[in-house]
């Protein structure tokens, strides 16, 4: 089949480059960065990040949207958008770069990373007593595709894992939480916080100073640690600062934030207890995102149903 007997793609991303987006998704179909006018007839798909307010809203053959990124709050965003199938990324590529991460920050925070690096700029030779990882509960909010990749990593190095959803979930090897309420439970089992929740009405502003608070503070680590790696409006910064400073957390890794790019004026930039990374735990990278999203066009057009739709009602 020739891309132009296949459904034509509108690619509307803002905020960066779509070039290479451009290039692998043309490779099979017509794409196009703008719609020929308001209601353009020949545009089936839509791949976005960020899309234009009403780019969407009257075009008449629109037959599903994608998102690039792994949130759907941005596509939301839009108040013109229109009734159809909205299909979130999932890819290994991405579980992959999001495991890494969260592996990352839990190992540096469960091997004292902060205090070594603060000894080296004193020239301190110190070796303090070091808990195995078994006596660790991570605890990891948030058990789509995501947050259970990033429980299978944590697992095979031995720490306990706790999980938290809205909605009851059984995972191998994972004590669950689910709902309002297990979520005091969860979080007073647990010493480091794994935020990868989707951003909702419900969960905006979820990481405050009361959830903080509940967090297991008499624990192998000398503190609770929070690392959030979902969506920055999941957090109030205020109240992680606040937290910090008074002893409720420990540490924090964050690499989403209320507003980005992190305003330079920001006192998280230089907390001597805060990691920062710039929304850099899972970058969507074209070259293994593409490809399952044109599979399941192709697969569409043959009438197979369309997978990991967003349920509207719940936002993710």
């Amino acid at each position: 089949m020739s891309t132009k007997a296949k459904g034509k793609i509108l690619l509307s991303i803002t905020g960066f480059n779509p070039q290479r987006w451009y290039e692998l998704l043309s490779a099979e179909r017509e794409v196009v960065l703008e719609p020929d006018g308001a209601a353009d007839p020949s545009i089936d798909y839509a791949v976005v990040w960020k899309q234009k307010p009403g780019t969407l809203a009257k075009l008449p053959n629109l037959k599903a949207i994608f998102s690039i990124g792994a949130g759907v709050d941005h596509v939301f965003a839009d108040p013109g958008l229109p009734d159809v199938p909205i299909v979130r990324v999932v890819a290994d590529n991405l579980s992959q770069h999001m495991s890494e991460y969260v592996l990352w920050r839990v190992l540096d925070h469960h091997r004292q990373g902060q205090l070594y690096r603060a000894q080296q700029t004193k020239k301190a030779w110190h070796e303090p007593p070091q808990r195995p990882a078994e006596d660790i509960s991570v605890g990891i909010m948030g058990m789509g595709n995501l947050g259970r990749a990033a429980a299978d990593v944590l697992k095979a190095v031995g720490f306990r894992i706790n999980g938290w959803s809205r909605r009851p979930q059984e995972v191998t090897g994972v004590t669950t939480f689910s709902g309002d309420s297990g979520l005091v439970p969860f979080l007073n089992a647990t010493d480091i916080l794994v935020v990868l929740l989707p951003l909702t009405d419900t969960t905006k502003g979820i990481i405050n100073y009361g959830l903080l608070k509940e967090l297991r503070r008499r624990n192998g680590l000398g503190g609770a640690v929070l690392i959030n790696a979902g969506r920055g409006k999941l957090q109030r910064d205020a109240d992680i600062l606040r937290a910090l400073d008074d002893g409720t957390l420990k540490e924090a890794s964050l690499d989403v934030f209320e507003v980005e790019p992190l305003p330079k004026t920001s006192p998280l930039w230089n907390h001597p207890k805060v990691f920062v990374t710039p929304h850099a735990a899972a970058t969507s990278d074209p070259a293994h995102l593409v490809a399952p999203m044109l599979s399941q066009m192709d697969a569409f057009e043959r009438g197979a149903p369309l997978e990991n739709v967003v349920d509207r009602n719940a936002g993710y």
